[in-house]
């Protein structure tokens, strides 16, 4: 199969991390693949993580630029059945509208939304999509009262898969001590986590800690704080190296403020396959991964989950016994072959509007009119039993109505 992907790719972003998971997936499963993303001077996230492959091309700029732009000519001269973009609000959108005639002309279209609520941009609305992907039911909920329900389909974020690690080989490799629980925080969202710093200082009483603090942003604004021994790493770690810190360290802690709308956390699902235990805020970035990230609602309740994962107690072993199963129905490869699914369904159906009825010819009868001649043609309708024309169907979490 023929696919082309317009998204972020390479970067420290959410839609970035989405992106890659499913398409390296369609790239092992032998499809040809074909990214579309932004310059690398104007792209959406904080770093450049990793080399680009050779099916990247960098052909546009973010819709907020002050200029956006996209370059056409990769897009229109690309040989493609399946488009996809990701995260459509971040993309040059009227720039893409001016092609997408272009684009459905060879190619089934889909959208996969990573907003939290419904545009209020006007040029959100102006593609006629094949079909639109979101995670789970709280996108659904605001979606259908904008696009036909028909045209939505549900496919989860995709995890990494199951990759433990050996804790003290990976502390070598680092540099990091062998005799202290280690607390890692990752990203550049650093500022939400100041409130928790004295709470991780009152644990570090009962036994030795250290706080590991790897990011590429607002890194100094914790330089002089002598609160909790502290180690500060100024980097975006490639998805290797990040998987070394987590299989080095003890627990990750992902604090978020609750946000308005749906949102999911893709540094958790990102992180998850490290095996390396989740401690989480209780907001709605976690509210469909409870089962596998230990969650907290105030202060108290942070400093007695902490204590329970670092001593490995019972909530720790909960979520490491429903982890497995969780990575497995979530994996990349799973949710890669559900659109590859999908796929499928779309090219079906495009078959079926290109060619409504074949054409089968009937064999010229013995005796011809040599003066006016006839040619009879019968004519073979499609099924319309079939389940891409419709009903619902149905296959893993993919639900097409």
């Amino acid at each position: 199969m023929k696919i082309a992907m317009m998204s972020a790719w390479n970067e420290d972003s959410g839609v970035s991390i989405h992106a890659e998971l499913i398409g390296r997936e369609w790239v092992k499963m032998g499809h040809d693949l074909k990214v579309f993303s932004f310059f690398t001077h104007d792209f959406h996230g904080t770093a450049i993580v990793g080399k680009d492959e050779d099916y990247v091309v960098r052909c546009f700029t973010i819709s907020g630029a002050k200029s956006p732009y996209l370059d056409p000519r990769p897009i229109l001269e690309a040989d493609f059945e399946i488009f996809v973009t990701q995260d459509l609000g971040m993309l040059p959108k009227d720039g893409l509208d001016k092609i997408f005639y272009h684009i459905q002309r060879k190619a089934s279209t889909l959208t996969v939304i990573h907003d939290n609520g419904p545009s209020a941009d006007p040029s959100f609305y102006q593609f006629d999509w094949d079909r639109i992907v979101c995670f789970d039911r709280r996108y659904e909920e605001f979606l259908k009262k904008y696009h036909p329900e028909k045209k939505i389909c549900l496919i989860p974020f995709p995890c990494m898969p199951l990759r433990r690690g050996e804790k003290m080989a990976s502390r070598v490799k680092l540099g990091l001590p062998q005799d202290k629980k280690i607390i890692l925080i990752f990203g550049h969202r650093l500022k939400a986590h100041l409130p928790i710093l004295c709470l991780i200082r009152e644990v570090s009483t009962h036994f030795p800690c250290l706080l590991l603090i790897v990011s590429q942003k607002d890194i100094d604004l914790l330089k002089g704080l002598e609160m909790v021994d502290m180690e500060l790493r100024k980097e975006s770690p490639s998805i290797e190296r990040l998987y070394d810190y987590l299989h080095a360290s003890d627990v990750l802690i992902i604090h978020r403020s609750p946000c308005n709308g749906v949102v999911v956390s893709s540094t958790a699902y990102q992180c998850l396959g490290s095996g390396c235990l989740i401690l989480a805020s209780n907001t709605n970035y976690f509210e469909t991964m409870k089962d596998v990230v230990v969650t907290y609602s105030d202060f108290e309740e942070f400093k007695g989950n902490l204590m329970d994962i670092l001593t490995e107690g019972e909530k720790y072993r909960a979520s490491q016994s429903a982890l497995e199963a969780f990575l497995e129905s979530n994996s990349a490869k799973a949710i890669a072959m559900q659109y590859i699914d999908l796929f499928e369904i779309m090219l079906e159906e495009r078959r079926v509007r290109i060619f409504p009825q074949s054409l089968k010819p009937i064999p010229y009868p013995e005796h011809i009119d040599q003066m006016q001649p006839q040619l009879a043609i019968e004519r073979q309708a499609t099924n319309p039993e079939s389940p891409f024309t419709k009903g619902t169907f149905k296959t893993g979490n993919i639900k097409v109505i």
